[in-house]
């Protein structure tokens, strides 16, 4: 084997250069391979009560996960100052954590990692006229489409609009909800992408469910009818849903309505004249009661009608059917 001189002993060159290829591993290695792995989670500004894995080289034990505090602190082990993480990017935490491992004479040169391995801080909520309602954390920027389509979609009962609220500190210091108004026709028929707003986290979605107009007593088919913003409704239409009159009603129908101020109101309507053309279609709105009595001219009261609905919509009908036949 040949050999080389180094000073006045002799090592294999084969060796030399194994050690030398060690020591270029070595160097290229100089630097954690946590120094350069990108978080799991898109990095966005840390809140309180998110879950972060914070990762030092050659220090085991200052390497761990540490969940924010709701104060937006949070501690690790041997420092005696608790680090402020809530607003903070994580590259920012790692300078601070940095910092003060050195400014409590820890560590030297401290090589400091921060991945978020959990928001907790940026719920969003979707309720009312959805499939699936549902909370979730907005880990990366989300559009108010990906959150419905999170949620199942809309539910047939939704209604025309959907609400979008957000918290946002006054000029007291005080919290205030602004709530944004978005036409369901718009972002969805339409496809308007301005209508597609962003959500960071904070957001609570809530879909109305569209008005109803209940349809009782001699029709076919007794039933709640959704009625959509915007659009007209009318006796004949309502008639038309729960598929005619019986052979026994009434020449007469009521609208039962409650005004805005709260009061009850009762609506008599000559709807074999309707029927006949011989008099106008009566408008309907939302929530107002149809009742069709029977041609012996009993007639329940609004307050009896509402205790029936109560039970739900078309069981609410077929029994006041039943029960007035």
């Amino acid at each position: 084997m040949k050999r080389v001189s180094s000073g006045d002993r002799d090592r294999p060159a084969g060796l030399s250069y194994l050690l030398l290829a060690i020591l270029m591993v070595g160097a290229a290695q100089a630097r954690p391979a946590a120094e350069t792995a990108s978080a799991n989670l898109p990095a966005q500004p840390i809140g309180a009560n998110d879950l972060v894995a914070v990762s030092v080289y050659d220090a085991p034990e200052l390497t761990r996960t540490v969940r924010v505090g709701a104060d937006g602190l949070m501690r690790l082990p041997m420092l005696k100052q608790r680090i402020k993480a809530q607003g903070r990017m994580p590259s920012e935490l790692e300078t601070a954590i940095a910092s003060e491992l050195v400014a409590e004479q820890l560590i030297v040169d401290p090589v400091v990692t921060v991945a978020i391995a959990e928001y907790d801080s940026r719920p969003i909520s979707v309720a009312g006229a959805v499939k699936l309602p549902l909370t979730f954390q907005a880990s990366g920027p989300v559009t108010l489409l990906e959150a419905i389509t999170k949620a199942g979609g809309l539910a047939p009962e939704a209604g025309s609009e959907i609400l979008v609220s957000r918290t946002r500190p006054g000029k007291d210091g005080s919290s205030m909800a602004l709530v944004q108004r978005i036409p369901v026709k718009g972002l969805i028929g339409a496809a308007d992408p301005g209508l597609n707003i962003a959500l960071t986290g904070g957001e609570e979605i809530r879909v109305p469910e569209a008005g109803k107009v209940y349809v009782i007593g001699n029709v076919k088919k007794p039933g709640a009818f959704v009625v959509q913003d915007g659009a007209e409704s009318t006796v004949l239409k309502m008639l038309a849903l729960s598929e005619g009159l019986t052979p026994y009603s009434s020449k007469d129908a009521y609208i039962y309505r409650r005004e805005a101020n709260g009061g009850k109101n009762e609506i008599e309507i000559p709807l074999s004249r309707i029927m006949e053309r011989k008099a106008p279609d009566a408008p309907l709105e939302a929530n107002d009661i149809l009742y069709v009595p029977d041609n012996k001219g009993r007639r329940m009261t609004l307050g009896a009608l509402e205790k029936v609905l109560a039970f739900g919509g078309g069981a609410g009908a077929a029994l006041i059917y039943a029960g007035v036949r």
